[in-house]
């Protein structure tokens, strides 16, 4: 079966907070198991390069770290339509990636039919491996609101019986 979901984790994951993405999605897949039409992928900084892990899906979830101007930690779900007008600040340093990304994939016909961003304010973006406390402290929370949006969905997973350390510095598994 082709996957027709993708769940890309988006971030530098030398630069503290902004990696929280990318270590989400590596967490999720090393304590979860997904239905085969699933497919997770640490997009990191790829920008432009992720238009062939979005060509053919039918629906993506991005997670990112984005500045809403709100408390360290705060956790928020941009959809669709709305996903246009909230990057246009250019929230996140990836935004100007995911952006063009949408716009490209818009162009060629192939941009999927629901686009997700779930996004965690950082608190610390500066060179480093290990999120800072708070992201810690919520980075249960930022998983469970993502597997909250793919059981909206009807999308199939299980809590894996033996879980794998999921390699976030400073999150304990």
């Amino acid at each position: 079966m082709n996957p027709k979901l993708s769940l890309i984790g988006l971030g530098n994951i030398l630069l503290r907070d902004e990696g929280v993405g990318v270590h989400a999605v590596e967490a999720l897949r090393k304590n979860f198991d997904f239905s085969e039409d699933v497919c997770l992928l640490g997009g990191g900084t790829l920008g432009l390069d992720l238009l062939l892990w979005i060509e053919g899906m039918e629906r993506i979830v991005f997670i990112d770290a984005v500045d809403f101007k709100k408390a360290p930690g705060t956790i928020a779900i941009i959809e669709n339509e709305d996903l246009p007008s909230f990057l246009a600040p250019k929230l996140s340093l990836h935004h100007v990636g995911l952006s063009d990304l949408l716009f490209a994939s818009s162009f060629m016909g192939t941009k999927p039919s629901q686009i997700t961003l779930i996004g965690i304010q950082p608190e610390k973006i500066e060179i480093g491996l290990t999120l800072s406390d708070i992201l810690n402290e919520n980075f249960e929370k930022l998983l469970k609101t993502i597997l909250k949006k793919l059981q909206e969905w009807g999308v199939n997973f299980r809590k894996k019986t033996k879980q794998e350390p999921s390699n976030v510095p400073g999150y304990p598994v």
